[in-house]
């Protein structure tokens, strides 16, 4: 009976020590432990480097980003439309920087989360959003090249509406919030336990394959191939134009119906918008008197236009040749960074999900989730440097001495 006794108390402190150990209270389910992202062991003087180099990536991050921002403050002639669009992309970029990078930076060199459950479920949050609101900006920006020059006649109809843009801006937020942040904020309630143990930062689904393939599918594969739809359409039709206009514009007109459509032609002026903000002043001068000797068929004298303006438009038509190559060459290597810099995180997240964690080896984790804010870094000198109304506004904020320079020396002597 005392034998007995002993029996039942062992067994009765065993199952206790069972309990104790449930998934909830280590941080796991089903009492096994969730694989989680490690971080290497590197020496001191390889921390010191990673440290400056994460640091300084930041550093850009920032204030690459808010260049874009005090420019579109600053120059009133940077309010377009479609600049908005660079605007928001600048905004979530620099969030990336000023609020992800930062916290994320001791955690990356430890391998421990020092900050509490509270400050990473924010962090993740802030991470999730910001990072795919860039992405679908991206795609956004891409889109409005797409219309300008493919609707060319309805999209400068709408320029003065501002309703749409910020539309479309606000839309870009709430997507981007409802792709991650329910999962960030109500997986372990619904699963009913926390997949993440102590010291550790990292989102509940961080091993769930088929979420990730599906939110994956949303946030990368479905932009890029969007990204690269709108980008090969914008190349085509640039090149059809360019094409079509150096036969129009180099051509005389050889009956008066022909001048009537050469004039029509040159009413309608070039479709894209990158076009109409660098067209040169020979264009701009020519055209309204064109326009007004173009009031009727019977009026227009083709040998006369022919002499007035087939050099300045032969001359026009070349200069826009190399411009539209220099834009087509900019929308490739657009596409191409994005690609780069998300598609080996992506796949390797979809991978890892799919092995839980144990087929990936840290450092090539770590290599490619900073590859992921590389473009954060990058988007700042893709985008707006490639438009000459921002190179203007940098060099008016950066050497406002040297545009004084440049447009006095523009500036025809009276």
């Amino acid at each position: 009976m005392q034998v007995s006794s002993c029996t039942e108390l062992t067994w009765m402190l065993n199952m206790h020590n069972s309990t104790a150990e449930t998934p909830c209270a280590i941080g796991s389910c089903n009492g096994t432990l969730s694989p989680q992202p490690s971080t290497p062991q590197f020496s001191l003087g390889v921390l010191v480097l990673l440290a400056l180099l994460m640091v300084l990536l930041a550093l850009v991050t920032i204030l690459g980003n808010v260049l874009v921002i005090l420019a579109f403050i600053l120059d009133r002639n940077l309010r377009h439309r479609s600049n908005y669009f660079f605007l928001n992309l600048a905004i979530s970029d620099f969030a990336v920087g000023v609020f992800c990078m930062p916290l994320y930076i001791p955690y990356a060199l430890t391998g421990t989360w020092h900050l509490g459950k509270g400050l990473c479920k924010l962090w993740l949050l802030m991470d999730y959003l910001v990072c795919s609101a860039s992405v679908f900006n991206i795609v956004l920006i891409s889109y409005d090249r797409f219309l300008s020059v493919t609707k060319a006649v309805s999209y400068r109809a709408q320029q003065g509406m501002m309703s749409s843009p910020v539309v479309k801006m606000v839309a870009i937020w709430v997507f981007a919030f409802l792709l991650y942040s329910p999962a960030v904020l109500l997986w372990e309630y619904v699963s009913g336990c926390s997949m993440v143990e102590e010291g550790q930062c990292y989102a509940e689904f961080f091993n769930n394959w088929y979420f990730l393939l599906c939110a994956s599918t949303l946030e990368f594969f479905v932009p890029l191939i969007s990204v690269t739809y709108f980008n090969v359409s914008i190349f085509h039709n640039i090149q059809r134009r360019q094409r079509r206009g150096s036969i129009q514009y180099c051509e005389s007109p050889g009956s008066s119906s022909e001048s009537w459509r050469f004039c029509f032609l040159l009413r309608r002026g070039p479709s894209l918008s990158e076009t109409e903000d660098s067209t040169s002043s020979v264009m701009r001068s020519s055209r309204p008197s064109l326009v007004s000797n173009c009031t009727s068929p019977t009026t227009v004298n083709p040998v006369v236009v022919k002499r007035d303006f087939s050099s300045s438009f032969c001359a026009n038509s070349r200069s826009r040749l190399q411009r539209d190559k220099k834009i087509a060459k900019s929308l490739a290597i657009i596409v191409c960074v994005f690609a780069i810099c998300w598609a080996p995180y992506t796949l390797l997240m979809i991978i890892r999900g799919a092995c839980q964690g144990k087929c990936v080896h840290p450092v090539l984790y770590e290599i490619t989730f900073w590859l992921l804010w590389i473009n954060s870094s990058l988007n700042p000198f893709l985008y707006p440097l490639c438009h000459m109304r921002f190179q203007m506004a940098f060099m008016k904020i950066l050497c406002p001495q040297k545009l004084a320079a440049l447009r006095s020396n523009d500036t025809p002597s009276v």
